[in-house]
């Protein structure tokens, strides 16, 4: 015999509704208010509050009772892009959509902080600009020199001359090519894809390795000190690269027969290196925006010692990547000291060669 079974719909009590839709509310990250035929507020959540949308059960930001106001006579939702003034601070940049809720003149008004979305729009742009701007001078500087080279055709020495020009022209375009590809993976949706230990060690071993040649070009001297041993969790194909963007930074920068020093240490935690040089150091108006794409403290130079304005940006993501931080200390004139500071980890079990002496010199 088969029993019928009859589901009632559950019908919760008037008030367990409205508290329910108060907590409701209250989840939401964006501003939520109701506003009466007179544009008091008769209902709003804690978002509202905090956005400064709401105060006293009042509607504060004019341009919002506007528009609610425009909804109310149209009988149809009203959406509209606004700042938000907050006094000394930055506009708040906000959508909000005004709805009428029915024949009563109520209106509900839902307001949104798109600053951060404006931001990145701004960001998106600022980048676009930049790269169409680097990449547009060694284009030009290569299709003018191989005209000129055209016209020189019966000067051997011209044409050299010309001709080494085209060659540091691209390769300071296949380093901007490549310092961008880099860039947008550091700031892809996996940068740092399965992190092992790292030995500090090996990481200075590699970058002294790579940067000895440009230094001994520059009769500059390398050394590298401090504590053996340390460890950090990451890509060690990163870390090398921001190391070397930083001692190599320091060697373009840096006055011939001068010194650079590399030092390691483990402190509360995190194992800092820091490369200190004694070059042209960097203004106290420049130091705070080193580490933006494209910015450059010393435009000329820069572009002259083949810079892309890339190499600090890369640093810093690889750092925030790795749960570090990188930062700087400078005075114009004397030099700078860059610090990068990572997570420490246990070293690794398992031997390898420890350098006995991290101290290289080029050009002593």
């Amino acid at each position: 015999m088969r029993t019928r079974t009859t589901h009632r719909p559950t019908v919760q009590a008037p008030g367990r509704n409205t508290e329910l839709a108060a907590r409701a509310l209250e989840t939401l990250q964006s501003a939520f208010a109701v506003l009466d035929a007179s544009d008091r507020v008769v209902l709003a959540n804690g978002a509202a509050r905090v956005m400064g949308v709401v105060k006293a059960r009042q509607v504060v930001p004019g341009p919002l009772t506007a528009l609610a106001r425009q909804a109310r006579q149209t009988g149809e939702s009203s959406t509209a892009d606004l700042e938000l003034a907050r006094g000394e601070f930055e506009p708040l940049a906000v959508r909000a959509w005004a709805t009428p809720l029915g024949a009563d003149g109520d209106i509900a008004l839902h307001v949104s902080d798109i600053s951060e979305a404006h931001r990145i729009d701004a960001v998106r742009r600022d980048f676009v600009a930049n790269v169409s701007h680097e990449l547009k001078t060694p284009v030009g500087a290569l299709s003018l020199l191989a005209e000129a080279i055209g016209e020189a055709s019966d000067d051997p020495e011209t044409v050299k001359r010309f001709a080494g020009r085209i060659q540091y022209e691209s390769e300071r375009l296949s380093r901007l090519v490549v310092e961008l590809i880099e860039l947008s993976r550091l700031q892809g949706a996996d940068p740092l894809p399965e992190p092992q230990i790292v030995p500090v060690d090996r990481v200075l071993a590699e970058v002294l390795d790579r940067t000895s040649t440009k230094a001994e070009a520059r009769h500059i001297t390398i050394s590298s000190g401090g504590e053996s041993g340390l460890a950090v969790a990451g890509s060690e194909q990163q870390l090398v690269s921001a190391v070397l963007n930083l001692v190599e930074n320091a060697i373009t920068y840096s006055p011939p027969h001068s010194e650079i020093t590399i030092a390691t240490r483990s402190n509360q935690g995190k194992v800092e290196m820091a490369i200190t040089d004694h070059g042209i150091g960097i203004g106290e108006r420049d130091i705070g925006r080193i580490f933006e794409r494209f910015y450059r403290a010393d435009q000329a130079r820069s572009r002259a010692t083949g810079g892309t304005g890339l190499g600090l940006s890369i640093v810093k993501h690889i750092a925030t990547n790795h749960g570090g931080t990188i930062d700087v200390w400078s005075v114009l004139g004397s030099g700078s000291v860059f610090t990068l500071r990572l997570p420490a980890v246990a070293p690794p079990s398992t031997s390898w060669d420890v350098m006995k002496s991290r101290t290289k010199e080029a050009g002593a």
